[in-house]
């Protein structure tokens, strides 16, 4: 920890690019880990949804991350690292006005709102740090990033668990500080922090290239996975356990302790390893995940599945490294934003219609994400050994 610490110091420190990654994920973390662990019981509890609603709600959330390929036309008029504190900006009032009015209408209202600037920050985030770094540091430092998010995570969710432990909830309150905090970070990166020119000047058009066929479909299936993930594990806790707030939140805090200690370490692995082999274990561990979601029974089984599910998502960082390594740096922009669009294809869809099918078995759900990951399995097996341009996949090499 003391280690990870001083990395944080020092990145902090510096007022360089890596500086501004780091804050980025910081506010980003502040405002959308909030919102996302207070959602469920806040609907449930204030707004009287069923999972048609939340269903309804997360399709609507994955609307701005369907756009984002919008990003590189607002790249145009806009310089990245600018677009990436206006989109914090935009997430941090979003998170905030969450709780004013506990209706249906005005929750999708802030939802989209909240989601337009996650989204937008995400793919910034990726592009900038794909950029920035070299290919050799980036699967560590991805992992460093990682590590801070949930070092910021457990600081925030901590300070929330005391709190609803001495308080009932106040949720207008705590979104609203939440929210703020990140519109704070921003204003703080937009007085502090220098400009960066860019190193290769960045394509502002939108294509696909037949040669990253694979990122794509890679992409759009870890998209899927992780809707059913976000929409329904923490779901099936609340309304099939009953599950309180307090600990939902001490949940989030184990996963951020898990994460803080192995991020680093899978990033360190995925460097070592490769894309490949990273992909392989965390396919083949989401197959027995989820397959054991859909016939769990009990409260303590349904929570290890639920930690072991969050740790898979440290080892997405390999599709982000391989793209990496296999495309012209001067596409790394457009793709970006284009990669967050076809991640989102299944996310606007599926938790709408997964919410139907929840109604009627829930089962159903878990095994449907259970194919996705043996797809993706699959089809990880096609990446090099040393993927780089010309050398996309092992099909590549039979051309």
């Amino acid at each position: 920890m003391s280690n990870m610490l001083g990395t944080l110091r020092e990145a902090l420190g510096r007022g360089d690019q890596k500086t501004l990654l780091f804050l980025l994920a910081i506010g980003n973390t502040i405002a959308f880990a909030t919102w996302q662990v207070l959602l469920n019981n806040f609907v449930v509890e204030e707004a009287s949804f069923t999972g048609k609603e939340i269903g309804l709600l997360q399709s609507l959330r994955e609307v701005p991350g369907f756009l984002a390929f919008t990003a590189i036309l607002v790249m145009i008029y806009l310089r990245q690292q600018t677009f990436a504190l206006l989109s914090l900006a935009t997430l941090g009032i979003g998170t905030a006005i969450t709780a004013f009015f506990p209706q249906a209408l005005w929750l999708y209202f802030a939802t989209v709102l909240m989601s337009i600037g996650f989204h937008y920050l995400e793919t910034l985030q990726n592009s900038l740090s794909l950029q920035w770094l070299s290919k050799e540091e980036a699967p560590v430092v991805m992992g460093q990033l990682l590590s801070v998010k949930s070092l910021c995570n457990f600081a925030i969710l901590s300070a929330l668990y005391l709190y609803l432990a001495l308080f009932s909830a106040n949720y207008i309150l705590i979104y609203g500080l939440a929210g703020g905090a990140a519109v704070a970070i921003a204003v703080y990166c937009r007085l502090r922090i220098p400009y960066f020119p860019d190193a290769v000047i960045q394509r502002k058009t939108l294509f696909l290239r037949k040669r990253y066929w694979l990122y794509y479909s890679l992409t759009f299936l870890a998209g899927a996975r992780r809707q059913i993930f976000v929409v329904f594990a923490g779901f099936l806790l609340v309304e099939k356990f009953d599950f309180p707030i307090e600990d939902v939140v001490m949940l989030t805090l184990v996963n951020a302790v898990l994460t803080f200690y192995l991020a680093p370490k899978i990033g360190r692995l995925i460097a070592r390893i490769g894309e490949r082999r990273a992909l392989t274990l965390e396919y083949i561990g989401l197959i027995f995940v989820f397959v054991s979601y859909a016939f769990v029974d009990t409260l303590a089984i349904a929570i290890l599945l639920y930690l072991l599910d969050h740790l898979f998502f440290a080892m997405a960082i390999a599709i982000k490294t391989y793209f990496q390594k296999i495309a012209d740096p001067a596409d790394i922009a457009a793709t970006s934003s284009i990669s967050f669009t076809i991640n989102h294809i299944a996310a606007v869809v599926l938790p709408a219609l997964l919410g139907i099918v929840w109604v009627t078995n829930s089962s159903a759900v878990f095994l449907i994400g259970a194919g996705i990951a043996a797809l993706s399995l699959t089809l990880s097996q096609l990446i090099p050994d040393s993927p780089q341009p010309e050398l996309e996949t092992k099909l590549s090499a039979t051309r």
